[in-house]
């Protein structure tokens, strides 16, 4: 036996793939080989397991736009279905990809494709999604706009009686509860947020089609006011009444800030993961460890965090396929 300063030293266990072996077979095994991020795998699932049976925990899921044109949707959108998550902090493009999929398809391409072809056949590449004109902005255009007309419409009568303060006043959350209620398709995530109650917040809500359809619209409507402040309203009241919270982490930007920034009035998240690809050496936020807003009081020093390097549209389904086992 060998010791550390008075603490027995684990030791390495090699992997043994097994035919018919589970997903969380596998990273239960990872726990145990000691290299390297896929050990952080195993850690991360295991504080997600916590995470999400703490009692009384508010559960933030804050992702990119990008991993809602892939696969990794469906993922996001069982956690909604299952329960997991209470609160979730994204990006404008989040909207556009996840409607335009439900009027329409993504199709397979390939990141070494030819950019100015695809050009010319109205196709643009995220990755190695390819997205047509008609599938995105045109299927948005054609549905969004009507789809205002009603929700502006339905949000005079309310007004008139007395309901709401201001027809033409609306947060983020809100227009967007109100467009999912008016879906069909089970596999979106609009409709599982409205469905199970799950506000969506978009901070940067003009940074994409859903938010310049919201602008087209205000062409006409010259009194529509997105209100910010009441978005940022409902996430202090939410993270300031929670007795934990807890945050899944895709990526960075505003989405990753939101989150920690609303945490660190409360002295800091208690459970967080952060799936990245991003350096730290350069300093940014989306770079930024989770060790890092430790600093900052937006995770608190005791907390169960892990940083997992990678791509999450690997990380992530591996993950929720061994916690969905242990739950």
């Amino acid at each position: 036996m060998v010791t550390l300063e008075g603490k027995k030293l684990v030791e390495v266990k090699d992997i043994k793939i097994k035919k018919g072996m589970t997903a969380d077979e596998l990273v239960k095994m990872m726990s145990k080989s000691g290299g390297f991020t896929s050990q952080k795998l195993a850690d991360a699932a295991d504080i997600v397991v916590k995470m999400f049976q703490k009692k009384d925990c508010l559960r933030i899921l804050s992702f990119p736009a990008c991993i809602m044109s892939t696969g990794t949707r469906g993922v996001i959108v069982d956690m909604v279905k299952n329960g997991h998550i209470d609160l979730i902090i994204t990006t404008c493009g989040t909207l556009d990809h996840d409607l335009s999929r439900t009027w329409a398809d993504y199709y397979k391409g390939d990141f070494m494709m030819d950019d100015a072809m695809l050009r010319k056949n109205s196709i643009s590449r995220l990755g190695n999604v390819l997205v047509p004109d008609e599938c995105y902005g045109i299927v948005l255009e054609d549905n969004l706009i009507p789809m205002f007309d009603e929700i502006f419409e339905e949000r005079k009568k309310l007004a008139a009686e007395k309901k709401i303060d201001n027809a033409e006043s609306i947060t983020t959350h809100e227009i967007i509860d109100e467009v999912g209620k008016r879906l069909k398709d089970p596999d979106s995530l609009l409709y599982q947020c409205h469905k199970n109650n799950v506000p969506i917040v978009v901070p940067g809500i003009t940074d994409g089609s859903f938010g310049c359809q919201l602008w087209m619209y205000y062409q006409m409507h010259r009194k529509l006011r997105v209100d910010l402040f009441a978005d940022e309203q409902m996430l202090s009241e939410m993270t300031d009444e929670a007795k934990y919270t807890g945050a899944i982490i895709i990526g960075g930007g505003i989405s990753k800030h939101h989150v920690i920034w609303w945490n660190q009035f409360r002295g800091g998240l208690d459970y967080a993961i952060y799936l990245t690809t991003a350096q730290e050496y350069d300093g940014s936020l989306s770079g930024a460890q989770i060790r890092e807003a430790v600093s900052w009081g937006k995770v608190k020093a005791n907390a169960k965090k892990m940083t997992v390097e990678g791509d999450a549209t690997i990380n992530l389904p591996l993950i929720m396929a061994a916690v969905e086992n242990r739950l």
